[in-house]
């Protein structure tokens, strides 16, 4: 896979998602990161490897215990690769937006007529 389908699958899940969501408040060593899940050891490791294959955390060893480190730069790349697309959601949310303001201004009109 490519760097941005590796990235969109890291984030396609929840677990992962709750998982950088703690990351984004600093590093965090395995056990903390697993606390707040009901799952097993291992589910948490392939969660973790999942999300260091995409490049999305970064582990270091510090004596015994592992850290994780939250990455930047796919994030990053993913938010681009998204903005590129904003124009289309803007366009679509401005037609939306004209096809709501002239649904009301029927509404009050035919209230008018009544």
């Amino acid at each position: 896979m490519d760097n941005l389908s590796d990235t969109f699958f890291a984030l396609s899940d929840p677990t992962r998602r709750a998982i950088l969501l703690r990351l984004s408040k600093g590093e965090a060593t395995v056990g903390e990161l697993a606390m707040p899940f009901e799952m097993s050891a291992p589910a948490i490791t392939k969660h973790l490897k999942i999300l260091e294959r995409s490049g999305l955390i970064r582990k270091e060893k510090d004596g015994q215990l592992r850290r994780c480190i939250l990455q930047e730069k796919p994030l990053k790349g993913a938010s681009e690769w998204l903005e590129h697309y904003s124009h289309f959601w803007e366009d679509s949310f401005a037609q939306l937006d004209d096809t709501l303001k002239a649904m009301v201004g029927k509404d009050h009109s035919e209230e008018g007529a009544k």
